[in-house]
């Protein structure tokens, strides 16, 4: 049989822990679950995606690229930092 190793942090350690004891499992019981999903899925049991941006976010980014719906246009970084720093 072979072992693999893998460093992860103590408290993500801990919370996976608790999490898979909860559910039954030990953790080295779920990772062998995860691995074997995997080569049955031929890729990860699961989707990976970036989590998208909020619409809000969204709508800031593309007004400030726009230079519009803005409190007050400044020409400068230096400008928007100094009004910052007076209010």
């Amino acid at each position: 049989m072979a072992n693999i190793q893998i460093r992860v942090n103590d408290e993500l350690k801990s919370k996976a822990d608790m999490f898979f004891t909860s559910l039954g499992l030990d953790t080295s019981t779920a990772i062998r679950i995860f691995l074997t999903a995997a080569i049955e899925n031929n890729g990860l049991p699961f989707e990976v995606k970036h989590r998208g941006a909020s619409e809000a976010l969204m709508q800031a980014v593309s007004d400030s690229r726009a230079r519009t719906n803005l409190n007050v246009p400044y020409d400068t970084a230096e400008e928007a930092v100094s009004a910052m720093l007076d209010d």
